[in-house]
């Protein structure tokens, strides 16, 4: 038995790839095939733009997929949500999809845009926005480059922003916030009913999770003398529990804990201020809690 498990294509691509590889699954890509390689013999992939996975992992022509929960509010496709797998290509964060006007204009909510034209990329989660504020405008579906439409080709855009540097870029300002999104691992109704593609699925989302947890995290194993070890751990941050072990020698422990890469290249030197030594930082791929 095989899952078929969709890739998202285009910019999550590299991202998601390489979250798997964290997670101990090789997937190799060719420019010629929508179906990557994988070196787990019970999983078969297909390469699927993000906009398109949830319809298809509703319709069974695949078992499970990833996916923004965008494009599955955008399709209203009724699928299984396994796993909210919070990264995305830039900052392994949450993104938004913002109600976003010219710096010039006028605009300052939802409500200003009686009558206007709207482009995104997003329609029908755009008009459902529009229809709860209560405000009637044209949205029209745009095919890419969204930014540079207003003000001669829309009065207003809602496009996905991670930073809003683009949005800056092209002198346009945030208005509101419609949606909220992070990539998800989504499974086929019957697919979730099946004990063996759930089992399949469920130990995916383990691995993913553990892969995510262990993002901008490293490993640090030190030895120090027993009457230095108060001074080490000062050192280490107060919520860090660090795994302490007796050596050989009776005057010396190990210690092992995890910390946030971004701090380490602080706490080295002190520790070694404080008596440590054989000090070791190593990277993680998987931290499953």
């Amino acid at each position: 038995m095989k899952l078929k498990l969709g890739i998202p294509k285009g910019s999550l691509e590299n991202a998601t790839i390489d979250l798997f590889r964290r997670a101990g699954f090789n997937i190799t890509t060719s420019s010629r095939s929508y179906f990557p390689a994988v070196d787990d013999p019970e999983i078969e992939c297909m390469l699927i733009r993000a906009q398109e996975m949830a319809r298809y992992v509703e319709d069974g022509v695949l078992d499970g997929g990833l996916t923004g929960r965008d494009w599955i509010e955008e399709s209203e496709a009724q699928v299984e949500t396994v796993a909210d797998l919070i990264y995305a290509k830039q900052s392994f964060g949450k993104v938004r999809w913002v109600l976003a006007a010219p710096e010039s204009s006028s605009f300052k909510t939802v409500k200003d845009l009686e009558g206007k034209i709207i482009a995104t990329e997003l329609v029908a989660t755009t008009k459902r926005y529009l229809a709860k504020n209560g405000v009637n405008a044209k949205v029209e579906f745009s095919w890419g480059a969204t930014e540079v439409k207003p003000p001669e080709l829309a009065d207003a855009i809602v496009e996905v922003t991670e930073t809003g540097s683009s949005l800056r870029a092209n002198k346009l300002r945030i208005l509101e916030t419609v949606l909220e999104s992070n990539t998800q691992l989504i499974a086929n109704c019957a697919a979730w009913k099946d004990d063996w593609k759930r089992r399949k699925l469920e130990d995916i989302r383990m691995l993913l999770e553990g892969a995510i947890n262990a993002l901008g995290k490293v490993g640090l194993m030190l030895n120090v003398r027993a009457t230095d070890l108060d001074a080490v751990l000062s050192v280490l941050p107060a919520l860090k529990k660090p795994t302490i072990s007796q050596l050989s020698d009776q005057e010396w422990l190990a210690v092992n804990t995890i910390l946030d890469e971004s701090t380490v290249r602080t706490i080295i030197p002190r520790l070694k201020d404080a008596g440590a030594q054989g000090i070791v930082e190593y990277p993680l791929n998987k931290i499953v809690m």
